[in-house]
């Protein structure tokens, strides 16, 4: 059963699966370094959550064998599939419409793998444990960067088609260093192993959607790339023979000069530009259809 809801409740239990409270409020993701070995983690945006619930820890083979008593599930809490994930939310979701609790318009309440950016708030308010080298599940769909990415903190849906369609992302947690994650895919149209899963009790999101903007400042960054590298890569070039004396050398050989400085300005963009601006929640892209 589901404990009583209320303002000041900070956690209920569902189906002997504890969940956390998670207060609304903002959380940034993604990086606003400007190298291009960043880009796929670019752009750094604000994402403004509203009030949720997640579970402090990842189900457990315990967890799996106590609801195995009610439906047919593989206990295997480190083996997952999309069949296997459905078959656990559609029961949990049925429990969660049938119980006694006194949440107002429980129709508007879904169970589900946490967004990245539940994720990430609930991290940042020490609300989950995590663990060294691990993969988690999400319920977004995979992307090449952050460019489209949800600002209400709604799972992302993959926008295309072909066998990426079946994978969900997935937070990687670094092999030593608790601090360090990264973003990968999981194919849940297959079983795999070494796999975690944690869910959330969240409001779904309805009207205005906010997205960060598909397309960045093109002629701005073009502009930026091409200052950045004749500073650092051409006039560093045909400097340093000018200064040790061989200036007949920054006439006659010009053309190796300029290829060798635009090689140092490429190479030096891959490791440093300057940091790109983060976007807030208000200078998200607003759309009105809604995505579900």
């Amino acid at each position: 059963m589901l404990n009583v809801w209320s303002d000041k409740m900070t956690s209920l239990e569902l189906a002997g699966l504890s969940f956390q409270k998670v207060d609304s409020g903002s959380v940034f993701i993604g990086e606003d370094k400007g190298g291009w070995i960043y880009a796929g983690q670019r752009p750094r945006h604000e994402v403004q959550l509203p009030e949720f619930y997640i579970m402090e820890s990842q189900l457990t083979d315990e967890d799996l064998l106590e609801i195995s008593k009610n439906i047919d599930i593989d206990v295997d809490s480190n083996r997952w599939d999309g069949e296997k994930l459905n078959t656990l939310l559609d029961y949990l979701t049925s429990q969660f419409q049938e119980s006694n609790c006194l949440i107002e318009e429980r129709n508007n309440w879904e169970i589900r793998c946490p967004s990245q950016g539940e994720w990430y708030a609930s991290l940042q308010n020490k609300k989950i444990t995590i663990s060294t080298k691990t993969r988690e599940l999400l319920s977004d769909g995979t992307s090449s960067n952050h460019r489209g990415a949800m600002m209400d903190g709604r799972p992302r849906k993959f926008e295309g088609f072909g066998p990426m369609q079946y994978h969900k992302a997935s937070v990687e947690v670094h092999p030593s260093k608790i601090d360090i994650t990264a973003l990968s895919s999981i194919p849940m149209d297959r079983m795999n192993d070494g796999v975690l899963v944690r869910l959330v009790i969240s409001p779904i999101r309805q009207g205005e959607i906010v997205k960060v903007p598909q397309n960045a400042d093109f002629f701005s960054n073009i502009k930026v790339e091409v200052f950045w590298t004749f500073v650092l890569g051409i006039i560093p070039s045909f400097a340093i023979p000018i200064f040790r004396g061989m200036g007949s050398y920054a006439t006659d050989g010009w053309v190796n000069l300029l290829f060798g400085g635009l090689c140092v300005g490429f190479v030096s963009g891959a490791f440093w530009r300057p940091r790109r601006p983060t976007i807030m929640f208000e200078q998200g892209e607003k759309i009105t259809e809604t995505l579900r």
